[in-house]
């Protein structure tokens, strides 16, 4: 007879959520993960609760704060003074945020009856699996099934080991104890576009060096070009086709060698940030002997129900296909876990919205107008610009603007691109109406609360039809 019904591999946001679920379904469940907070003791919640998702949030919020009560305060006749900032107590508060709300999966953990091992776990065969601890012996766990849920770990560029001293990860970026006078960062995306914005905002000036040609190319083109504008304008100095070649050490921080077309480069940084982007951490994971196997980047294959071709094996996240997202790993452990419970569940990976929390905010999902193109499926647009809503007016967010994309033939909208003030919530809306195969009709004729930013969302869908009311139609 198992232990357990379920086992999970992983506590972040796809194996703590897959463990809730399991467990509120009546399954016996296990919970096993490695990771240890600055305390020293356990702490769920995995990279998103603990060094990613959360603690950048908290620092974003903080900066645009400080940045906002400089620049903008006087224009709404708020005199303060002079405005410092104190970094250890700024990062106190965003330890606090991420030690109240691993506390809190713990809890859950605990109101759920669910076991919780601290050690990393490994998988030795069908329903068997081991868990190592440095302070005491190895233990075996059987169950019915096992969800692997392991997440992903930052990219590492050979030749530039990281430090976190002088070269850093996403994680070590966190906890800069003072503002560098100069930043570097290697990569322009999600994570490098947020860390570069927390710094430049405190004080720092900012070199982001991305390999590619374009920014975003997962974002629409029209968005990627108005973020470009506006990062640029807030004086992210981002350079675009440079490929980092080499990193020197130097006395007072490294010097980045980098190719820029054809011509030789380099800057001097007082520290540098590697964000190319995150892989599976499927390192031991998986015995030789278990019958599982990675694909070339590391990844477990899985099918569309997120099964392995072990029976009873499971995996879900950034372990796995497709995009590492929080929400995405969340909502596949839930489906898995019903699937385990009950024998069906059911999650549309083309409705997965991507966000981005930077100033402006950018967010989108479905397809991009490139896309569409590219399949030769006629479409309409539907854009509306943040500057011609009252409420955006109001408090003083009028960059940026929304695009609704919908079929000619039926009307149903096929994606949604924003970039402005609160878009990371105002995507949610496409989502719903998405995932409910609405036309962009019926989020035309959907009564939206007045002043609120969610009108620009109603006014492009309507643009798709030609009849927004608060901006010229062409």
């Amino acid at each position: 007879m198992s232990d357990f019904d379920v086992v999970v591999i992983g506590a972040g946001p796809g194996g703590y959520v897959a463990a809730i679920r399991c467990a509120q379904l009546g399954l016996k469940t296990a919970c096993i993960d490695r990771w240890v907070g600055k305390n020293g003791k356990p702490a769920v919640g995995g990279t998103c609760l603990n060094v990613g998702c959360i603690p950048s949030k908290a620092l974003l919020d903080s900066s645009e704060r400080y940045e906002d009560m400089r620049q903008h305060a006087a224009d709404h006749g708020i005199h303060t003074g002079d405005v410092s900032i104190d970094i250890e107590k700024m990062l106190a508060r965003k330890d606090k945020i991420v030690s109240e709300l691993t506390d809190g999966v713990s809890a859950l953990f605990k109101s759920n009856k669910i076991v919780f091992h601290a050690g990393h776990g490994c998988l030795v065969a069908a329903g068997v699996v081991r868990v190592s601890s440095e302070d005491q012996d190895d233990q075996t766990l059987t169950a019915r099934h096992v969800i692997l849920a392991s997440g992903s770990q930052p990219v590492q560029l050979p030749g530039m080991a990281v430090d976190n001293q002088t070269i850093f990860d996403s994680s070590g970026a966190l906890d800069f104890p003072t503002v560098p006078k100069k930043l570097g960062i290697i990569g322009a995306g999600v994570i490098g576009l947020e860390l570069g914005s927390v710094w430049r905002r405190l004080g720092a000036q900012v070199v982001i060096l991305e390999a590619a040609e374009s920014l975003l190319s997962s974002a629409d083109a029209m968005i990627a070009r108005e973020a470009k504008k506006q990062f640029s304008r807030q004086g992210l100095d981002i350079r675009l086709g440079c490929k980092v070649t080499q990193v020197d050490n130097t006395e007072n921080g490294c010097t980045v060698h980098y190719v820029d077309g054809e011509t030789n480069e380099s800057i001097g940084v007082d520290r540098l940030i590697v964000a190319v982007g995150r892989r599976p951490c499927t390192d031991g994971l998986l015995d030789p002997n278990c019958g599982v196997t990675l694909d070339d980047h590391g990844a477990i294959p899985v099918n569309a129900d997120c099964a392995t071709t072990v029976p009873g094996v499971w995996a879900i996240g950034d372990a796995v296909r497709g995009p590492m997202l929080a929400h995405k790993a969340s909502e596949e452990g839930i489906a898995v876990a019903e699937r385990i419970a009950v024998g069906g569940s059911h999650m549309d990976h083309s409705t997965i919205p991507w966000v981005i929390y930077t100033h402006p905010e950018i967010a989108w999902v479905g397809a991009t107008e490139d896309e569409l193109k590219s399949q030769e499926i006629p479409y309409t647009a539907g854009l509306f610009p943040f500057a011609a809503s009252g409420r955006a007016k109001a408090v003083g967010a009028t960059d940026g603007f929304i695009k609704i994309l919908a079929a000619c033939d039926s009307d149903r909208i096929l994606g949604a691109h924003m970039i402005g003030s609160q878009v990371s919530e105002l995507i949610n809306e496409a989502v719903l109406a998405m995932s409910m195969e609405a036309s962009a009709e019926d989020l035309a004729r959907t009564v939206h609360a007045h002043p609120t930013l969610a009108e620009a969302v109603h006014e492009a869908a309507l643009a798709a039809d030609g009849r927004a009311i608060h901006k010229v139609n062409r």
